[in-house]
């Protein structure tokens, strides 16, 4: 017996181009010149035709390259939350200037008393939608003690182009979220990651087309190249941004190997795809395999049922760098 499909949205328009920024970091001198290279890679996605723009996890970490000396974890934290009402007014105030869906990368800061590695999606009316990273990395909760996200983050965006599943980095090596996502309605995995090593980055990249397969959807990811000098945790970065699809050979929209657009490693660029709704829902449907149509529910649930009450492994909370965020 078949698995229903998850719903699909009917006002979904046929194609969207979709973009990846792949972002350099460099030292900067503060704010106003960030924004300033931020405003205008944005512009030129806009003259593509970008519709979608994803830019990389802990973008914003940049902004401590202009502090007159390196600051501890606790004195960047408050420093970079001192940048938060710029950084959304920037988001915000860009997404509604070039009418274009932005999924704002990454920044920390305290919200509510809590450090957290938080997303905003920005929408063409100018409003602000949060998401924060689910799954902390031991870097993470060693470096900026960042607290993972609520149950609440989990839910797709709700943009003009549908629904947006986010997965900051080390969310998207967890199946499960992708399949939350997916019921839900999301036809798109935006994952703005941060890696400092090759390793890390294909963590993430092998995750991603494995989310794009199983779950039937496209997939946007925007990382960090380059090198930035005098931020402690955030020096070296490795990225290949890239824009994903499922594998199907008997769908002409998708590429044989899942990779509808790539970006030269650590070069700054931007990676432009368009993507056909249509044929997404063609493969869900009739595709050659019917990943979502072919799941069998009630199996894993009974699996569960015999596994509860099983004692999780102790985990390893070791502080060092594990190339990635």
């Amino acid at each position: 017996m078949n698995t229903p499909l998850p719903p699909w949205d009917e006002a979904l328009p046929a194609r969207v181009v979709v973009g990846a920024l792949q972002w350099a970091q460099r030292r900067v001198s503060g704010f106003e010149d960030f924004a300033g290279a931020f405003a205008e890679w944005v512009r030129v996605a806009a003259d593509y035709g970008v519709e979608l723009l994803v830019v990389p996890e802990l973008i914003t970490c940049q902004l401590l390259s202009a502090e007159p000396a390196r600051l501890g974890p606790a004195e960047a934290l408050d420093r970079l939350s001192a940048h938060t009402p710029a950084w959304k007014a920037l988001l915000s105030d860009l997404a509604k200037q070039h009418r274009l869906t932005l999924v704002g990368g990454t920044h920390l800061t305290w919200i509510e008393g809590r450090p957290r590695n938080v997303c905003w999606v920005a929408t063409p009316d100018g409003a602000l939608q949060r998401r924060d990273k689910l799954h902390i990395t031991p870097s993470e909760a060693g470096s900026w003690a960042v607290q993972g996200g609520e149950a609440r983050d989990v839910a797709p965006v709700d943009t003009p182009l549908g629904k947006v599943g986010v997965q900051i980095c080390y969310d998207s090596e967890f199946p499960e979220l992708g399949r939350a996502q997916v019921e839900a309605g999301a036809w798109l995995f935006a994952i703005p990651y941060c890696t400092d090593l090759r390793g890390g980055h294909l963590r993430v990249r092998h995750s991603a087309q494995a989310r794009a397969v199983e779950n039937q959807v496209y997939v946007v990811a925007a990382g960090n190249a380059g090198f930035c000098p005098g931020v402690a945790n955030f020096d070296q970065q490795y990225a290949e941004s890239a824009v994903l699809t499922p594998c199907d050979d008997a769908i002409a929209a998708f590429a044989a190997d899942g990779v509808a657009r790539a970006a030269t490693p650590n070069a700054e660029q931007l990676v432009v795809a368009e993507l056909d709704l249509a044929a997404l829902r063609r493969a869900r449907e009739r595709g050659s395999v019917r990943n979502l149509i072919d799941r069998r529910p009630d199996l894993y649930a009974a699996l569960r049922g015999e596994a509860r009450g099983m004692a999780s492994p102790n985990t390893n909370d070791s502080e060092a760098r594990d190339g990635q965020y």
